[in-house]
Formats: C-alpha cells, sequence, structure tokens
C-alpha cells in the first residue's frame, strides 16, 4: 500500500506543477519533471525509483506514444518520408562524430568514445510528443517529420549500437538474455514493419469491427489497448523501442471508424496516471553524485548533445526544403534523448562497455538533455505558431 500512498502524492503535486508551468508559459512536463527531481533521490529523496514507478513509467511513454498515433496521419507521414529520413540520418552522424571527438578530448578510449556518440545518436520523441500537442502542431509538415525521423533514428540506433557491440568483442546484443546479432536484427525488424503494414492496412479494423459485436462495456477501448501493447511488445522483441510500435498502433486505430472514441476514452486513462508518471521517472533518475568532480564533462556533453541535434536535424531538414524556422522546430523536437538514451546507455553497462562512473556520468547528461529538449522546442513553437500551417496545406 505505500506505493498507493506514493501514487497519490506524485498525481497531486505533478498536476499542480504543470498548472504553474503552464501558468508561466512552460510545457506542463517541465514541471512534472522538476517534481520528480525535487521530490526524488537528487534533492528531498522522498520517493525512489521502483519497479512499480518503473512500470508505470513504462506504460506511460506507450500510452503517449498511442495518443501520438492517434492524432498523425499516415498519409502525411508517408509524404514526408524522405525528408525525415535525411533529418534522422543527419541527426545521427553529427553525435557520433562531435560527441564521440569529444569524447576522446576527456581521454575516453576510441572505442568507448564511438559508443557514448552512439548513445547520443538516440532520439526519443516521447516529450517532443506530448510539446507539440500541447501547441496543436502534430498534424502539421514538421510534425510529421519529426515523428518520422524518430521512428528512422530509431531503427538506425539499434544498427550502430549491434556493430558497436560487435566490433567490441561481446557476444551480441543482450536485450532479452540471448545472443543476436545485425542480421537477424535487421530481419526481424524488416518482419515488424511488414506486420505493422498488415496491422493497419487489415488486422486492426477487423479486430475493431468484431470488438463492437462483444456484450461486454467498453470492448472498443480494450481492443484498442490490446493493440497497442501487443505491438509496444512486438517492437521490443525485436530490439526497438516499444514506444515505436505503441505509435504505429495508434496509427492503425486511427484508420477504423472508432478513431473519436478511442481518443476520447484513452487520453484521459494516460494522462491521470501513467503518462505523469513517465515524468516524474525521468526526474527521479537524476543524480548530482558526479556533477561536482566531472562538471566541465557534464557541461560540455551537455550542450553538444543539443546542439549536434538541433543543427544536424535542422541541416537535415533545411536540404530538403524547409524554412530556417520550420529547420529550427524539427532540430529542437529532435534533441530530447529519454528512454532511447537510457535503454542504449543500460546496454552499454551490461554489455561492460562502459564503467559505472561513466554510466552514471551520461546518464545526467542525457536527463539534462531531456529536460532542456521542451524548453527549446517551446521557444521555437511557441513566438512563430503561425508559421506552422497544417501539413494537409503543404506540397
Amino acid at each position: 500500500m505505500n506505493f498507493i500512498g506514493t501514487l497519490c502524492l506524485l498525481l497531486v503535486l505533478t498536476t499542480f506543477a504543470g498548472h504553474f508551468s503552464n501558468r508561466m508559459g512552460m510545457p506542463s512536463v517541465i514541471g512534472q519533471i522538476l517534481v520528480g527531481i525535487i521530490v526524488g533521490p537528487a534533492l528531498l529523496n522522498w520517493v525512489q525509483p521502483n519497479q512499480l514507478i518503473n512500470l508505470f513509467s513504462n506504460i506511460g511513454v506507450i500510452m503517449l506514444m498511442f495518443i501520438g498515433g492517434l492524432e498523425s496521419n499516415l498519409t502525411l507521414l508517408r509524404r514526408f518520408f524522405k525528408p525525415a529520413i535525411i533529418v534522422a540520418l543527419c541527426g545521427v552522424v553529427m553525435p557520433v562524430v562531435f560527441m564521440g571527438g569529444a569524447a576522446i578530448g576527456f581521454h575516453y578510449s576510441i572505442f568507448e568514445a564511438a559508443y557514448i556518440g552512439v548513445i547520443f545518436s538516440a532520439t526519443s520523441v516521447s516529450i517532443s510528443v506530448a510539446v507539440l500537442r500541447e501547441y496543436h502542431a502534430l498534424d502539421t509538415s514538421e510534425g510529421a517529420t519529426i515523428l518520422g525521423a524518430a521512428v528512422a533514428d530509431d531503427i538506425v540506433g539499434v544498427i550502430l549500437l549491434s556493430v558497436m557491440i560487435s566490433l567490441m568483442g561481446t557476444q551480441g546484443l543482450k536485450t532479452s538474455g540471448q545472443d543476436t546479432n545485425i542480421g537477424l536484427i535487421l530481419l526481424e525488424q524488416i518482419a515488424f514493419f511488414g506486420g505493422t503494414y498488415l496491422v493497419v492496412r487489415w488486422i486492426a479494423p477487423y479486430l475493431m469491427s468484431i470488438s463492437e459485436k462483444l456484450l461486454m462495456n467498453s470492448t472498443v477501448t480494450i481492443m484498442s489497448m490490446v493493440i497497442c501493447l501487443g505491438m509496444a511488445w512486438l517492437a521490443d522483441a525485436v530490439g526497438l523501442s516499444g514506444a515505436v510500435g505503441a505509435f504505429f498502433a495508434g496509427i492503425a486505430v486511427a484508420h477504423t471508424p472508432y478513431r473519436e472514441v478511442i481518443e476520447a476514452h484513452t487520453e484521459p486513462i494516460g494522462y491521470a496516471a501513467f503518462i505523469p508518471l513517465f515524468f516524474v521517472g525521468i526526474g527521479l533518475s537524476m543524480s548530482f553524485q558526479y556533477l561536482g568532480q566531472s562538471l566541465g564533462l557534464i557541461v560540455v556533453m551537455t550542450i553538444l548533445a543539443c546542439l549536434t541535434k538541433l543543427l544536424g536535424c535542422g541541416l537535415g531538414a533545411r536540404l530538403t526544403g524547409f524554412s530556417f524556422h520550420s529547420s529550427y522546430v524539427i532540430g529542437s523536437g529532435m534533441i530530447s534523448r529519454g528512454e532511447m538514451g537510457m535503454i542504449t546507455v543500460q546496454i552499454g553497462l551490461q554489455s561492460g562497455l562502459l564503467s559505472n562512473a561513466t554510466y552514471s556520468k551520461m546518464v545526467l547528461v542525457i536527463i539534462l538533455a531531456t529536460i532542456i529538449a521542451p524548453f527549446m522546442l517551446k521557444q521555437a513553437l511557441k513566438p512563430n505558431q503561425k508559421q506552422l500551417a497544417p501539413a494537409s496545406e503543404k506540397s
């Protein structure tokens, strides 16, 4: 029952923190992350990360990306597929080169520095989705490009991770306690995306139509949750983030006649408990243990973590014809590392590629970059929001 009291406390605090963040012109997620920092081990130490909080947090990111998929348009994502790929590739190359180079400057070995670059090549778009929703910018060309690039970024990141682990002499990517190789990972991911096409075109509409005929309350909503959680689990099983599977599940359900009903039912489920715990969980992971002795490293790597994505992805957007302002929005939307960075650094620790001290420092950099990201995206969106025309109005 202790968790129930903790959950109650966190929901009260995140509600008021989100309210005051909005009153001060900041995204509500900032207040929720700050709650985790204040009540967590970093400051007051009232609440420590535990299995239940992590479980709620994981469900929260899945729900958030499912809702993001519900509000996305598959036609628009197809239209912006090419710029999304270019944005993703530019946003991977810059962190690997510049953050890896900076790590060498701080006396890391070449292999360890390269792995640090791979850690920060990943993008976690979950927080960006929350900010884009808050500013009604998901259904824009910029929003579609950010979402598409994040999916491509995820795939490229997994491939790079596999290559690094193979080069550094480990026995494979240990995501489930079994050894795998690059070829198998690619084959599984191709199968996943092939299955995703089937889900969007036929399986999801068929399952949703069956659910309407079942003699139970909320069967349509339950079936949508089955599709969401099932695809999140499959994505995780093939080495992708569960958020990717949940995002495509949202797209699949959105292309059925039940979109409005599902959206009206799932938003209260997600935002009532799970999504706030996801943002609190980021704050709870914060630690200032290595801040004093490695301040220079942490400051430099945090700045580079933000700039390499901002400039790399922004450059990719400019190369594909976006305006300077739109490129700035896209670059800002790709800064957050969140759970993808955490997953990569955790694998590095478990595989013996990173020491405990390096792991802690990189976690701190990931969290700092993730906290900065919504500020930058909000700053990019708010002053010139009228410039973001709906994607349907752009060719």
